[in-house]
């Protein structure tokens, strides 16, 4: 243990003999001692998604960066969220980061009284005890309806797929009251376009049934985009000659030249060291107000939607 009172030079001859012996040191019991492991739990679903693993490898980097390891978990329901939580509390974690699912708040509580802080990356801020982590959506929003405007558009479309994400809802939302402040009557020249699935499918699909006398597209993340993209090549028509699209997410796929996607950017890396803030400032403070970090958002001009002087 680094704890305990031992010279400096005595300390040199036990870390040499330990390494002669190949010994390495048990951070799991070392947690049982200190009550607390050097472990940061990190929950996530759909790791396949491109976004979802950008994000999970900038915090996989921060976390490292600042002295700890990650114990990441996937979760494919609420139930493994519950069950992931208390075994989190069982390895004595010293902090859980969720970026899927909302934690029952029974066990966020347990987590509290244990003084072991739970950060939401991009999750709806309604339970006390947790801080959250969440990029910009209102800003993002209110920049794509600004591109599109200066871009001639007169007619729009919000794609997304229903049961959306909490940030997918606050995306369009935000969108349709952007264009309302400017001017744009949401009524008759904003028209919600339904993804039958999530993803890159779900895009093509909607594709298909998307009015040609849209002029204007954003879509709730860069997966949607891409499909809705090939849908309407399909179909011959091309971005932005025909209609204009942007995207959220900015995922290595959108960049390629097949693609040039114009979209909204989120900072994967900024987003990571905001979640281990908070996950120490709540360790000194357990009984803080549960606050919210906004992390600004970028947009990426490319083909899709070019750039407006």
């Amino acid at each position: 243990s680094s704890n305990g009172s031992i010279s400096p030079d005595a300390r040199a001859r036990v870390l040499r003999a330990a390494e002669e012996l190949g010994y390495q040191v048990n951070f799991l019991a070392q947690g049982l001692n200190r009550q607390r492991s050097h472990l940061i739990g990190v929950i996530v679903s759909r790791i396949s998604d491109p976004f979802r693993s950008a994000l999970l490898d900038a915090l996989l980097n921060e976390i490292q960066r600042q002295g700890f390891q990650a114990l990441v978990s996937e979760i494919h329901s609420e139930q493994d969220l519950a069950h992931t939580l208390r075994r989190f509390t069982q390895f004595r974690v010293s902090g859980v980061i969720v970026t899927s699912g909302q934690p029952p708040e029974a066990l966020v509580n347990e987590c509290v009284q244990q003084h072991i802080p739970v950060v939401g990356i991009n999750r709806q801020p309604t339970i006390p005890g947790v801080d959250y982590v969440c990029s910009d959506n209102i800003a993002g929003a209110e920049l794509a309806a600004d591109q599109l405007l200066r871009s001639g558009c007169r007619r729009f479309g919000w794609l997304n797929h229903s049961p959306s994400t909490w940030a997918g809802r606050m995306r369009g939302e935000a969108f349709s009251r952007a264009l309302q402040a400017r001017g744009v009557d949401v009524e008759r020249n904003l028209a919600i376009l339904a993804c039958p699935e999530e993803g890159y499918t779900g895009g093509f699909q909607a594709a298909a049934l998307a009015d040609e006398a849209l002029e204007g597209i954003f879509c709730a993340n860069a997966q949607i985009a891409c499909g809705f993209l090939d849908g309407m090549r399909q179909r011959g028509k091309q971005a932005p000659e025909d209609y204009q699209l942007i995207g959220f997410d900015n995922t290595p796929p959108t960049a390629q030249y097949s693609y040039q996607l114009t979209t909204l950017h989120q900072d994967v890396a900024a987003i990571s060291r905001q979640a281990l803030a908070r996950l120490q400032e709540r360790t000194v403070d357990p009984l803080q107000p549960s606050r919210t970090t906004w992390v600004e958002v970028t947009l990426i001009h490319r083909r899709t939607s070019p750039f407006i002087i």
